[in-house]
């Protein structure tokens, strides 16, 4: 688990798992991106992700704003159908 990003609106929090880890069968992973204002959750995996990951990498190699990765963000949390609880 690896913290990627933390805004005043969102966490984005990367999930990686390996084959070698028990009860996985191949290497896998995704994203966990909590959005804070709605109180939400949503966890995407395989093309999804991969499909987030290329296009925070296209803003990442751009240089942009704050604002510019929360909009990007918010398109995923839409999605969104986990409240998120405190335990």
């Amino acid at each position: 688990m690896q913290l990627l990003y933390n805004s005043d609106n969102f966490v984005v929090v990367a999930f990686e798992l390996s084959a070698g880890e028990p009860g996985v069968s191949d290497a896998r992973g995704g994203y966990e991106i909590v959005d804070k204002f709605n109180r939400k959750e949503i966890f995407i995996e395989g093309e999804l992700a991969q499909s987030f990951k290329l296009g925070v990498q296209a803003l990442v190699d751009a240089g942009p704003t704050e604002e510019d990765l929360d909009e990007y963000i918010s398109r995923y949390t839409a999605l969104a159908q986990q409240p998120v609880l405190m335990h």
